[in-house]
């Protein structure tokens, strides 16, 4: 094994948005929001204005740490209102509104293991609930505190923890702090020839213990989807002591300690470090985007692809609104994504056998449609470039239209390949009609599949409706509501990527079995007795 320790990626001069997605500088401005704005029926005439944290009403912190912690924890404002909420529309709109819920008291950054198990200590003796933040990219509801059971709120930031710490060439697997952002995470493998190769879009401003703890979902298609498959061993420190697993290919040693604290959001310890397994980084690609007059044909396309043995790496299908919003198509067609990589050999072999397959299907690619192909580009064809900059660029533009009074919002979900079709036709209709009902006017209700698999696959929704003026967040709640009901009724997952959070937390409750419930219930009382990690998210 040959430790090394690469060094941290150098921290940006840009400036985080305290209320909204990503960098401040990135944000539309108030012409391009009423530009969009102007694009769907039922908005404000004029862009809400972007909030400032002086406006916000924040009392001082409800308690002080001792002396022997102070040198962790901080309680500037600016800080505190930027911890005291994710990244979802709920959660944008009431930062616009001035209502952004409870602010933490106070903002903690531990730089290793003893800070972290000390911070706990005194939170669980003063009955301080903890609230991990990690990147603070949360869709979920799941890095604010609701309700009033705990005397003061802390949230705890691993950023201060961001380096990798050893690599192992031999096994190709680093051991890497859990508060390592993406971007850092990436910069500090990079030498070494390696990659994670996880990529979901919050990549930019999201950790590896955000990762873990909501078992994020990465960019790929096929494969290795979901960072679960990564893992090789966690270490965890919860309020019961430190909880380190042994670094292992495989094991058949009883149901996995891993297992436990995966997509545990920090409500039963707080991931520290984790071995995860690598990859080379690819130096072969090959692209294409394939078009469809018929969204059903287009189905079987991807599932005869996922049962395939050809992996590709992005398969994502758009429906017609979808990839007209992205700009890969304009005429009506679902576009196919199509993206094959390997680090070792060209893949342009497997592109062709895909693009024959889809062919076989009604998908077209020989230069209609929208459809095309590049070899061995970064980008791939136009329709490709298309859609990867709208894809990053979403979030932003999300912002713009909460901004003026519209509903801006996606969801996700997973079901098997027989359900598929109709889960997605009744998702449209009936969030269409709870549109209506609820502000006048129709809505837009697009699809795409992000993850597909020999079984199943992954649908995304993005739902684009008007608000009621100061009423945004229920119109939005309500319309998730009927989502998840539909959900519920097809046994479709209430998340396959966005982790529970406290705005799933309902369709969580159905959708687990009881006895579960009952263990799980055991494991929080025995790891957190005092009930101070992350209340109110996966288990009371």
């Amino acid at each position: 094994m040959a430790g090394t320790t690469p060094q941290p990626m150098q921290p940006t001069s840009r400036t985080r948005s305290w209320w909204g997605w990503g960098w401040a500088d990135a944000h539309p401005d108030d012409a391009e929001c009423t530009a969009m704005g102007a694009l769907l029926p039922g908005t404000l005439s004029r862009p809400l204005p972007v909030p400032r944290v002086r406006d916000l009403a924040m009392p001082g912190p409800a308690v002080e740490p001792p002396r022997s912690l102070a040198h962790l924890v901080g309680v500037d404002p600016a800080d505190r209102a930027a911890h005291s909420m994710g990244k979802a529309y709920r959660d944008v709109v009431r930062a616009l509104r001035g209502n952004p819920g409870r602010i933490p008291d106070l903002v903690a950054r531990p730089t290793d293991d003893q800070g972290v198990a000390d911070l706990l200590d005194w939170a669980g003796e003063r009955q301080v609930a903890v609230v991990p933040y990690g990147g603070g990219s949360s869709v979920t509801g799941g890095v604010e505190y609701r309700g009033d059971a705990h005397r003061a709120v802390m949230s705890l930031d691993l950023t201060a923890m961001g380096r990798v710490l050893e690599v192992d060439h031999e096994g190709r697997a680093a051991r890497i702090q859990a508060g390592t952002l993406g971007p850092s995470l990436e910069d500090q493998l990079r030498p070494q020839g390696l990659t994670l190769r996880h990529f979901p879009q919050s990549f930019e401003f999201s950790t590896l213990g955000g990762w873990l703890a909501t078992r994020a979902g990465g960019h790929y298609a096929t494969g290795r989807t979901h960072i679960d498959d990564f893992v090789q061993s966690l270490r965890v420190v919860t309020p019961a002591g430190i909880s380190s697993s042994w670094r292992l290919p495989a094991s058949g040693a009883g149901p996995s300690p891993d297992r436990l604290f995966l997509g545990s959001e920090g409500a039963l310890g707080i991931i520290t470090e984790a071995w995860v397994r690598l990859q080379e980084r690819p130096r072969h690609k090959a692209s294409a985007a394939v078009a469809f007059t018929d969204f059903r044909s287009a189905l079987r396309a991807v599932r005869a692809l996922a049962q395939s043995d050809l992996s590709p790496a992005n398969c994502r299908l758009l429906d017609s609104g979808e990839a007209a919003l992205s700009g890969a198509a304009h005429d009506g067609s679902s576009v196919l994504v199509l993206g094959f990589e390997s680090a070792d050999e060209p893949v342009t072999a497997r592109l062709d056998r895909a693009l024959a397959l889809a062919r076989s299907h009604g998908g077209r690619y020989e230069g209609t449609g929208g459809a095309g192909r590049r070899e061995d580009g970064p980008d791939g064809d136009a329709a490709v470039s298309a859609w990867r900059s709208a894809f990053l660029r979403m979030p932003y533009l999300r912002d713009g239209l909460a901004r003026m009074g519209a509903v801006a919002e996606t969801f996700e979900t997973a079901a098997t390949w027989d359900r598929i079709p109709d889960l997605i036709d009744e998702v449209r209709r009936e969030v269409g009609e709870a549109a209506v009902k609820a502000t006048g006017f129709p809505a837009t209700v697009n699809c795409r599949l992000t993850h597909v698999y020999p079984d199943g696959a992954a649908p995304y929704f993005t739902v684009l409706a008007a608000g009621r003026a100061g009423d945004e967040v229920a119109v939005w709640d309500d319309l998730k509501a009927v989502a998840s009901e539909v959900l519920h009724r097809h046994r479709a997952t209430i998340t396959h990527h966005h982790a529970v959070g406290r705005d799933h937390r309902p369709g969580y409750d159905r959708q687990r079995p009881e006895p579960f419930a009952l263990a799980l219930r055991a494991a929080k009382g025995a790891l957190d007795p005092r009930g101070i990690l992350n209340p109110g998210v996966l288990v009371d």
